[in-house]
């Protein structure tokens, strides 16, 4: 059984809205006060508090906020596991220390199991039933429907939304892809968001610059927002209403080209799939790639390229790739690009020589083949994972696993409740000494 999403937009009520917003701010105070929790134990006792010391606290917890008995017991505990989570991620050197969370920074909340929340739709609309908060109608389609497992309620922009996990049978999922046994190579880039070649044929799928068509729009609605009176939270100052205005604008036009960009993500890799089970890319780091420039002259011109470099989504195309090729059990292979330099490398001959980025055409002074330069990169990669590559052999042994994509391989899920630990839930245990930690107790909760 494999684990997919399937997100539906909601129609709540008035009163169904406001109850959402309730909860939502509800949830939103519990993860400061669970944050407030390990910091002020740390500084004044030098103890660090783990998610089971908190998880156990909440019966207490709820003795003294009555309201949080209305809210589902595993609701609360993921949004523990969600402060959990953020410590772990700055532990480890992969986020910044965690902070307060102002309402409008937090989304919403997690049901992670199958309790408190009932959906009824069989995939094409329907409607979602919560616990104390009442029935919604919802819209939208899964390419596949199975049995739910857990549900993400989300807002965004002003718009609630219903992200459930379903259980799907493994068998099911790979019949829902008609796909050959082809073998494709594509090579990412800014000019031309996709080169690709089969041996056969090749061809290029044209940049679509959603962002850059935006930009001037985007910048016209930031000049008019600076004109505005902006918040300052240290001065206590609000936000005018024109300055919310203005900033819903911004945001209905970033969410607007975020969708267009996904849209045209799972257009072009439902393409690549529906004709291939093996898909060879070279291994890029976009997060690198897209860093930004030191002091220097060329400051300017790298902010330009990063600018390109996310709007292509080059990490969106190669992690859709892996999650379509998963479903059918297919792979995906990614070159080792500091070995092969595909841009560099002759595919005929081999031979290699620096070029720099201005340069479009690939023309060998060894052999005088002549390519595109993308589509050349393409063919190298693809001669590469056939062993064929003049001048450099390969193995598959090369390749990381972790760039391989089969139904076989492992699948981390950290949202889950089930690896909350397998640690078993001590409840009865205690803690300082004989006595539950008073301090997440005796938090009092902030306005923000």
């Amino acid at each position: 059984m494999a684990l997919r999403r399937a997100t539906f937009r909601l129609y709540p009520n008035k009163q169904v809205s406001e109850m959402l917003h309730y909860h939502r701010q509800l949830h939103k105070d519990l993860y400061n006060a669970a944050v407030s929790n390990r910091i002020t134990s740390y500084k004044k006792f030098g103890k660090s508090v783990s998610y089971f010391e908190q998880q156990n606290c909440l019966p207490d917890f709820k003795e003294v906020w009555i309201e949080y008995k209305e809210i589902n017991s595993q609701a609360l505990q993921a949004t523990l596991k969600r402060v959990d989570f953020a410590f772990q991620r700055f532990f480890k050197g992969l986020a910044k220390y965690p902070r307060f969370k102002s309402p409008r920074h937090y989304s919403g909340w997690t049901y992670p199991s199958f309790t408190g929340w009932k959906v009824h739709s069989t995939g094409d609309n329907g409607y979602l039933e919560l616990s104390k908060i009442g029935q919604i109608q919802m819209r939208g389609k899964a390419r596949l429907w199975g049995h739910p497992k857990a549900l993400d309620i989300v807002n965004r922009n002003g718009k609630w939304y219903a992200s459930i996990v379903l259980e799907i049978d493994d068998i099911l999922l790979k019949n829902s892809r008609k796909t050959d046994n082809g073998v494709m190579a594509i090579d990412l880039g800014c000019n031309d968001a996709i080169a690709w070649t089969n041996g056969e044929e090749n061809g290029l799928v044209a940049a679509p610059r959603f962002f850059r068509k935006a930009e001037q729009k985007n910048q016209e609605l930031g000049k008019s927002k600076r004109r505005k009176r902006s918040p300052n939270f240290k001065k206590k100052v609000k936000a005018s209403r024109r300055w919310k205005k203005v900033q819903k604008l911004v945001s209905k036009l970033s969410r607007k080209v975020a969708n267009q960009r996904q849209n045209f993500v799972h257009q072009e890799t439902t393409r690549i799939i529906s004709g291939n089970s093996t898909v060879v890319t070279e291994k890029l780091e976009v997060k690198k790639m897209s860093a930004k420039a030191k002091k220097g002259r060329r400051k300017r011109q790298k902010a330009g390229l990063n600018k390109s470099i996310l709007d292509v989504g080059m990490g969106m195309i190669k992690s859709a790739l892996k999650a379509k090729l998963s479903d059918i059990g297919g792979l995906f292979v990614e070159v080792p690009t500091r070995k092969v330099k595909p841009s560099q490398t002759c595919p005929k001959c081999g031979h290699q020589e620096k070029k720099s980025l201005d340069q479009r055409t690939h023309v060998c002074h060894n052999c005088g083949y002549t390519q595109q330069r993308d589509i050349a990169a393409a063919e190298v990669m693809l001669l590469w994972y056939s062993n064929n590559l003049q001048g450099l052999g390969t193995s598959l042994l090369d390749v990381d696993d972790s760039s391989s994509t089969s139904n076989t391989s492992k699948r981390k899920n950290a949202g889950s409740m089930k690896q909350l630990g397998r640690v078993k839930r001590q409840k009865s245990q205690l803690t300082d000494g004989g006595r539950r930690n008073p301090i997440f107790n005796e938090v009092r909760w902030g306005s923000s």
